[in-house]
Protein backbone atom coordinates (compact mmCIF):
# COMPACT_ATOMS: atom_id res chain seq x y z
CA UNK A 1 0.00 0.00 0.00
CA UNK A 2 1.26 3.48 -0.83
CA UNK A 3 2.09 5.94 1.89
CA UNK A 4 2.57 9.68 1.79
CA UNK A 5 4.79 11.86 3.95
CA UNK A 6 2.79 14.50 5.76
CA UNK A 7 5.52 17.15 5.45
CA UNK A 8 6.77 16.42 1.93
CA UNK A 9 5.60 18.97 -0.67
CA UNK A 10 4.16 17.96 -4.03
CA UNK A 11 6.60 18.68 -6.89
CA UNK A 12 4.93 19.28 -10.27
CA UNK A 13 6.71 17.66 -13.20
CA UNK A 14 6.79 18.70 -16.84
CA UNK A 15 5.23 15.86 -18.83
CA UNK A 16 4.94 15.27 -22.59
CA UNK A 17 2.38 12.90 -24.11
CA UNK A 18 3.10 10.98 -27.32
CA UNK A 19 0.39 8.96 -29.06
CA UNK A 20 1.62 6.34 -31.52
CA UNK A 21 -1.04 5.62 -34.14
CA UNK A 22 -1.38 5.25 -37.89
CA UNK A 23 -5.04 6.30 -37.83
CA UNK A 24 -5.76 8.72 -34.98
CA UNK A 25 -5.72 12.50 -35.09
CA UNK A 26 -6.24 14.74 -32.06
CA UNK A 27 -10.04 14.53 -32.45
CA UNK A 28 -9.92 10.74 -32.05
CA UNK A 29 -7.11 10.57 -29.49
CA UNK A 30 -9.05 9.50 -26.39
CA UNK A 31 -5.93 8.04 -24.79
CA UNK A 32 -3.94 11.24 -25.20
CA UNK A 33 -6.92 13.17 -23.84
CA UNK A 34 -7.13 10.88 -20.81
CA UNK A 35 -3.43 11.10 -19.97
CA UNK A 36 -3.38 14.87 -20.45
CA UNK A 37 -6.37 15.30 -18.14
CA UNK A 38 -5.07 12.89 -15.51
CA UNK A 39 -1.64 14.47 -15.28
CA UNK A 40 -2.94 18.03 -15.05
CA UNK A 41 -5.59 17.00 -12.51
CA UNK A 42 -2.78 15.53 -10.42
CA UNK A 43 -0.95 18.88 -10.47
CA UNK A 44 1.66 18.26 -13.18
CA UNK A 45 2.27 20.39 -16.29
CA UNK A 46 1.42 19.20 -19.80
CA UNK A 47 4.38 20.61 -21.74
CA UNK A 48 3.75 19.12 -25.16
CA UNK A 49 1.55 16.59 -26.93
CA UNK A 50 2.16 14.92 -30.28
CA UNK A 51 0.90 12.08 -32.49
CA UNK A 52 3.22 10.00 -34.70
CA UNK A 53 2.65 6.95 -36.92
CA UNK A 54 3.79 3.48 -35.82
CA UNK A 55 7.35 3.96 -37.05
CA UNK A 56 10.48 3.23 -35.04
CA UNK A 57 12.41 6.24 -36.28
CA UNK A 58 9.61 8.78 -35.93
CA UNK A 59 8.98 7.60 -32.37
CA UNK A 60 12.69 7.85 -31.56
CA UNK A 61 12.95 11.28 -33.18
CA UNK A 62 10.20 12.80 -31.01
CA UNK A 63 11.33 11.13 -27.78
CA UNK A 64 14.98 12.05 -28.42
CA UNK A 65 13.99 15.68 -28.94
CA UNK A 66 11.97 15.74 -25.72
CA UNK A 67 14.44 14.03 -23.38
CA UNK A 68 17.06 16.76 -23.85
CA UNK A 69 14.66 19.54 -22.85
CA UNK A 70 14.97 20.97 -19.35
CA UNK A 71 11.21 21.52 -19.06
CA UNK A 72 10.29 17.85 -19.67
CA UNK A 73 10.99 15.32 -16.93
CA UNK A 74 8.55 12.58 -18.05
CA UNK A 75 7.39 11.26 -21.42
CA UNK A 76 4.20 9.18 -21.60
CA UNK A 77 3.89 7.11 -24.78
CA UNK A 78 0.66 5.32 -25.64
CA UNK A 79 0.17 2.87 -28.49
CA UNK A 80 2.33 0.47 -30.49
CA UNK A 81 3.01 -1.98 -27.65
CA UNK A 82 1.21 -5.06 -29.03
CA UNK A 83 2.44 -7.86 -31.28
CA UNK A 84 1.32 -6.83 -34.76
CA UNK A 85 3.88 -6.01 -37.41
CA UNK A 86 3.19 -2.29 -36.95
CA UNK A 87 3.66 -2.35 -33.14
CA UNK A 88 7.20 -1.03 -32.74
CA UNK A 89 7.16 1.23 -29.67
CA UNK A 90 9.28 -1.09 -27.45
CA UNK A 91 11.82 -1.55 -30.25
CA UNK A 92 11.96 2.23 -30.74
CA UNK A 93 12.50 3.02 -27.06
CA UNK A 94 14.58 0.17 -25.62
CA UNK A 95 17.88 1.14 -27.34
CA UNK A 96 17.53 4.66 -25.92
CA UNK A 97 17.16 3.56 -22.29
CA UNK A 98 20.11 4.16 -19.98
CA UNK A 99 18.26 1.92 -17.53
CA UNK A 100 15.09 -0.09 -18.07
CA UNK A 101 12.36 0.02 -15.42
CA UNK A 102 11.37 -3.65 -15.65
CA UNK A 103 8.95 -3.49 -12.72
CA UNK A 104 6.70 -1.07 -14.60
CA UNK A 105 5.78 -3.57 -17.31
CA UNK A 106 5.48 -6.37 -14.78
CA UNK A 107 3.12 -4.36 -12.56
CA UNK A 108 1.11 -3.08 -15.53
CA UNK A 109 0.45 -6.63 -16.72
CA UNK A 110 -0.44 -7.71 -13.18
CA UNK A 111 -2.98 -4.90 -12.86
CA UNK A 112 -4.50 -5.46 -16.31
CA UNK A 113 -4.99 -9.18 -15.62
CA UNK A 114 -8.18 -8.34 -13.72
CA UNK A 115 -9.58 -6.47 -16.75
CA UNK A 116 -8.48 -8.52 -19.75
CA UNK A 117 -7.41 -11.88 -18.33
CA UNK A 118 -4.50 -13.73 -19.88
CA UNK A 119 -4.53 -11.39 -22.90
CA UNK A 120 -2.36 -9.17 -20.72
CA UNK A 121 0.65 -11.26 -21.79
CA UNK A 122 0.36 -9.58 -25.19
CA UNK A 123 1.05 -6.16 -23.69
CA UNK A 124 4.63 -5.06 -24.11
CA UNK A 125 4.42 -2.04 -21.80
CA UNK A 126 7.97 -0.81 -21.17
CA UNK A 127 9.66 2.02 -19.32
CA UNK A 128 13.12 3.38 -18.77
CA UNK A 129 15.31 6.35 -17.97
CA UNK A 130 16.95 8.36 -20.75
CA UNK A 131 19.35 11.06 -19.54
CA UNK A 132 17.38 11.70 -16.31
CA UNK A 133 14.06 11.70 -18.19
CA UNK A 134 11.48 9.02 -17.37
CA UNK A 135 9.75 7.36 -20.32
CA UNK A 136 6.70 5.14 -19.81
CA UNK A 137 5.05 3.30 -22.72
CA UNK A 138 1.62 1.71 -22.47
CA UNK A 139 -1.03 0.29 -24.79
CA UNK A 140 -3.09 2.74 -26.79
CA UNK A 141 -6.57 2.14 -25.38
CA UNK A 142 -7.97 4.67 -22.90
CA UNK A 143 -8.65 1.84 -20.43
CA UNK A 144 -5.02 0.72 -20.56
CA UNK A 145 -3.83 4.30 -20.12
CA UNK A 146 -6.10 4.65 -17.08
CA UNK A 147 -4.63 1.42 -15.66
CA UNK A 148 -1.09 2.73 -16.11
CA UNK A 149 -1.81 6.18 -14.69
CA UNK A 150 -4.18 5.29 -11.85
CA UNK A 151 -2.44 2.08 -10.83
CA UNK A 152 1.21 3.12 -11.11
CA UNK A 153 2.14 6.56 -12.37
CA UNK A 154 0.00 8.85 -10.21
CA UNK A 155 1.89 7.60 -7.14
CA UNK A 156 5.34 7.06 -8.62
CA UNK A 157 5.38 10.59 -10.09
CA UNK A 158 4.38 12.09 -6.74
CA UNK A 159 7.28 13.22 -4.52
CA UNK A 160 5.17 12.47 -1.45
CA UNK A 161 4.88 8.73 -2.15
CA UNK A 162 7.01 6.61 0.17
CA UNK A 163 9.06 4.59 0.64
CA UNK A 164 10.19 5.48 -2.93
CA UNK A 165 9.11 7.38 -6.03
CA UNK A 166 10.75 8.43 -9.28
CA UNK A 167 10.79 12.19 -8.67
CA UNK A 168 14.29 12.15 -7.18
CA UNK A 169 15.62 10.72 -10.45
CA UNK A 170 14.44 13.71 -12.48
CA UNK A 171 14.53 16.59 -9.97
CA UNK A 172 18.07 16.64 -8.55
CA UNK A 173 17.11 18.74 -5.52
CA UNK A 174 14.63 16.10 -4.30
CA UNK A 175 15.71 14.02 -1.31
CA UNK A 176 14.85 10.68 -2.93
CA UNK A 177 13.82 7.53 -1.14
CA UNK A 178 13.80 7.62 2.62
CA UNK A 179 13.11 5.25 5.44
CA UNK A 180 9.48 4.73 6.39
CA UNK A 181 10.44 5.84 9.90
CA UNK A 182 11.90 9.18 8.80
CA UNK A 183 8.63 11.14 9.01
CA UNK A 184 5.05 10.51 10.08
CA UNK A 185 3.05 8.74 7.38
CA UNK A 186 -0.51 9.06 6.19
CA UNK A 187 -1.96 6.02 4.42
CA UNK A 188 -3.42 6.77 1.02
CA UNK A 189 -5.94 4.65 -0.82
CA UNK A 190 -4.30 3.38 -4.00
CA UNK A 191 -7.52 3.63 -6.00
CA UNK A 192 -7.73 7.43 -5.83
CA UNK A 193 -6.62 9.60 -8.74
CA UNK A 194 -5.20 12.31 -6.50
CA UNK A 195 -3.52 12.31 -3.12
CA UNK A 196 -4.70 14.80 -0.53
CA UNK A 197 -2.83 15.49 2.67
Amino acid sequence: MAHVHARTPFAPLGIAVLTVSDTRGFDEDGSGDLLSARLTDAGHILVERHIVPDDIYRIRAVVSKWVVRDDIQVVLVNGGTGFTARDTTPEALAPLFDKAIDGYGELFRHLSLADIGTSTVQSRAVAGVIDRTLVFAMPGSPKACATAWDGILVEQLDARTRPCNFVAMVLPHDSGCVSRQAEPLLEVETATDEVSV
